[in-house]
């Protein structure tokens, strides 16, 4: 995917499958968006804008790739949209079968369908936190419920949703919605308790899929479906680094990175945003004992959260 092996180029010895903490899968899957095309060109993008990023993090004081970071190989099934949303979930779920810390780059968005099941079979009482400026609740979109407007429906009926920067919608969504534990970008920005609250709706155990079209456009106008009135990246980042310290974020995903070869702000926003989750996963584990070392615990002793099903593949 990338113009070196290693994602950021990082040394080889903070790159092996075996001793690295993290895994990074990519996605470059673009099969049902409607609009803005080029989601599958997001993957390729972020990497090499990941290679030409600083890997120092000033706020944090780390360089969080000696923790590991293992670039998996890219998810290239595209023969329908069950397939692909099929073979995210096994590859995710292998990966955090062996103890890692798994993560995906899409793609647009219906890939978290399978991210979002592996988790949820793998870790108890499961919160979704879907960052976006969509709801994606419809049950079917175009003729399949594998549609990137249907990304966090099943999550919706599964998991412990909680959907943040919505402004856009459709009214059969309503539905499906939990309005309590959905927190409108117009109501967001009247209220200063908006991070707490939504924090406070959380389980221990939380997934992020991040929307990059949750960011406003004049950041990040590189998605194929942009919003006006999106959130800005230092509120954003002050409100993930408070989710990675209060609770146990199990994995993330960051989908719908639209190219534009003549800006590469957005790219290089994307690489940044990847690195700054990692950065507060790890900096909290380590000042955090009850988390310290999550992800070198056996899989089938169900340590934090993890379940294990041995009739599973």
């Amino acid at each position: 995917m990338s113009t070196t092996k290693n994602y950021a180029g990082i040394p080889d010895k903070f790159a092996q499958l075996e001793t690295a903490k993290v895994v990074l899968i990519p996605v470059p899957y673009d099969g049902t968006s409607t609009w803005g095309k080029g989601a599958d060109k997001g993957p390729q993008a972020f990497l090499e804008a990941s290679e030409n990023m600083e890997l120092y993090d000033i706020e944090t004081d780390s360089e969080v790739y000696g923790q590991g970071i293992y670039l998996a190989e890219a998810i290239t099934e595209n023969s329908s949209p069950e397939a692909v949303v099929n073979a995210v979930h096994k590859q995710t779920k292998d990966y955090i079968k062996r103890n890692k810390f798994v993560t995906l780059f899409g793609g647009e968005h219906s890939i978290s369908i399978g991210t979002i099941r592996a988790f949820n079979e793998c870790f108890d009482n499961l919160t979704v936190l879907q960052i976006d400026a969509h709801a994606d609740l419809r049950e079917s979109y175009e003729g399949t419920k594998y549609n990137h407007a249907c990304a966090v429906h099943e999550a919706s009926q599964t998991t412990n949703l909680i959907q943040v920067g919505i402004r856009s919608m459709d009214a059969i969504e309503k539905s499906f919605m939990d309005e309590e534990k959905t927190f409108f970008a117009h109501d967001m920005v009247h209220d200063e308790y908006w991070m707490d609250k939504v924090i406070e709706a959380m389980t221990d155990n939380v997934l992020i899929t991040f929307d990059l079209d949750a960011f406003d456009p004049s950041i990040m106008p590189s998605t194929g479906t942009p919003e006006p009135g999106g959130l800005f990246w230092y509120e954003t980042l002050e409100f993930l680094k408070q989710v990675f310290e209060e609770k146990n974020v199990v994995g993330f995903d960051i989908v719908e990175l639209c190219p534009n070869p003549t800006d590469k702000s957005s790219d290089f926003l994307a690489a940044k945003l990847y690195y700054k989750m990692l950065s507060y996963k790890f900096i909290s584990e380590a000042a955090d004992d009850e988390y310290d070392n999550t992800y070198d615990v056996d899989y089938k002793t169900g340590t934090n959260g993890l379940k294990f099903d041995d009739d599973e593949d």
